[in-house]
């Protein structure tokens, strides 16, 4: 079974009518869920969306090791959050930029960390970077470039 079919029958077997589409983005296969019933499926704040995406790809995982990752979004719920979390970001540089002093963000997934950075990464004058832990929820920090970290790329992790 492929990723689609396997996502229709855990949603089937969860009650949830829904339709799913395939979709090739830069970063690999994207399955976008279609349903009236968008709300209990993404979860307070993506956590249930996030679990049944993590759950998806261990069953993927255990068919085929090297298989890729597959990003679940319902109702373009995650593409609206990225778009409000870039446009936070960009509010937050500009205040950076204005009173010099370095602003750290809430704790934040992978993912949405990554997203940070790829806002900022070609940001002449800002950098963000991530504390070097092995934390799965880490708080990143903006602020001014140095002429050291301009050169080394800025952002990290």
């Amino acid at each position: 079974m492929d990723a689609k079919e396997i996502l229709d029958t855990m949603l089937g077997y969860l009650g949830f009518v829904a339709e799913i589409q395939e979709i090739e983005t830069e970063n690999g296969v994207q399955l976008q869920v279609f349903t009236a019933e968008g709300d209990a499926l993404i979860g307070h704040n993506g956590e249930t969306l996030e679990d049944l995406q993590f759950l998806l790809n261990r069953i993927l995982q255990c068919q085929d090791r090297s298989a890729p990752r597959v990003q679940v979004d319902v109702c373009h719920w995650r593409a609206m959050r990225d778009d409000k979390l870039r446009q936070r970001v960009r509010q937050v540089a500009q205040t950076v930029r204005l009173t010099g002093r370095p602003v750290k963000l809430e704790p934040m997934n992978s993912y949405d960390r990554r997203i940070v950075h790829n806002t900022l990464k070609d940001d002449p004058e800002l950098m963000s970077f991530s504390p070097s832990d092995d934390a799965r929820v880490k708080r990143i920090t903006i602020q001014r470039r140095t002429a050291a970290s301009h050169s080394e790329g800025g952002s990290r992790g």
